[in-house]
């Protein structure tokens, strides 16, 4: 109990060193909080419009009964409850995405990195053959053969991440399984998959922990243009990237129906980014010291 609380101090004493880190954890923690409130506030419907109100100004008076603090779009819908329900989609396909992908891609990365062999050699066949071919072709490709939904948005998001987690994680077993408590466990007869799971595992799961970061804003972003294009997540369900869409043909008369979901996945990009480049300097810096 000890240890873990000095861990834990440690890390937020890293976090409150760092202005970058410190952005970006706060930013995630709103948006995180701003998908939770909506099922605790009584927001305005985010589906159903009213004409009469279509394309209002943003009020920016939040104590006024009935107002849209950021306007409405051209259905009369309240684009700040929509902000807040697109923020739950979003976190709920990124971290899906992000976590399916991160199972399948460390557990490939693991089995070729450890067996070798002709294992290790169709596994990276695979991989090469995949990045030859333009991720949003296929994402596109995947959705037009599967149907449109969000489960199947999951799993095609999880497809275009899990090879950047294999070839990471290969990259370290290979390493790990010359070093001298690997060869100890196999010596006196551990199985592959006890070894895999207790003495390399762990030692694999800071650069994971790093990845998903990172990899978190990249599907946010790949979501967002897959529903820009009309290929992600469906209505009735608001998106960000289809708020945008939908905008679009409003940008010049009515700016605010564009700029916020623009805003949103911009913020949210670049504080995944902040928190995964704060991750990679803390752990680096971490075995520095260990040296």
């Amino acid at each position: 109990m000890t240890t873990l609380t000095l861990r834990s101090s440690s890390v937020m004493r890293s976090i409150l060193s760092s202005k970058i880190g410190s952005i970006g954890c706060v930013v995630l923690v709103l948006l995180v909080l701003g998908a939770l409130s909506t099922f605790v506030i009584a927001l305005p419907d985010p589906v159903r419009g009213n004409l009469s109100q279509r394309l209002l100004p943003p009020s920016w008076q939040f104590w006024l009964l009935n107002s849209h603090p950021l306007g409405t779009d051209q259905l009369g819908r309240d684009i700040f409850s929509r902000l807040l329900y697109g923020s739950r989609v979003t976190l709920m396909v990124g971290i899906n995405a992000v976590v399916l992908g991160g199972l399948v891609g460390v557990t490939m990365g693991m089995i070729s990195g450890y067996v070798g062999g002709w294992c290790d050699r169709v596994l990276m066949r695979i991989v090469d053959m995949q990045l030859s071919v333009p991720l949003i072709l296929l994402a596109l490709i995947v959705i037009a053969s599967m149907g449109s939904s969000i489960q199947n948005l999951v799993v095609v998001l999880a497809l275009t991440s899990w090879i950047r987690y294999a070839r990471l994680i290969r990259g370290q077993v290979l390493a790990l399984r010359e070093q001298e408590f690997v060869q100890s466990a196999r010596a006196i007869g551990a199985k592959p998959w006890y070894i895999l799971l207790r003495h390399i595992l762990p030692n694999v799961l800071t650069p994971v922990l790093v990845i998903a970061t990172l990899e978190l804003s990249r599907v946010i972003l790949l979501e967002a243009s897959l529903s820009f294009l009309g290929m992600g997540v469906q209505p009735p369900w608001p998106s960000w990237g289809r708020m945008l869409a939908e905008g679009r043909t409003y940008i010049s008369s009515a700016w605010w129906v564009t700029a916020f979901p623009g805003i949103a996945i911009v913020l949210t990009v670049m504080s995944a980014n902040f928190v995964g480049d704060w991750l990679r300097d803390h752990f680096d810096q971490r075995l520095k010291d260990t040296k």
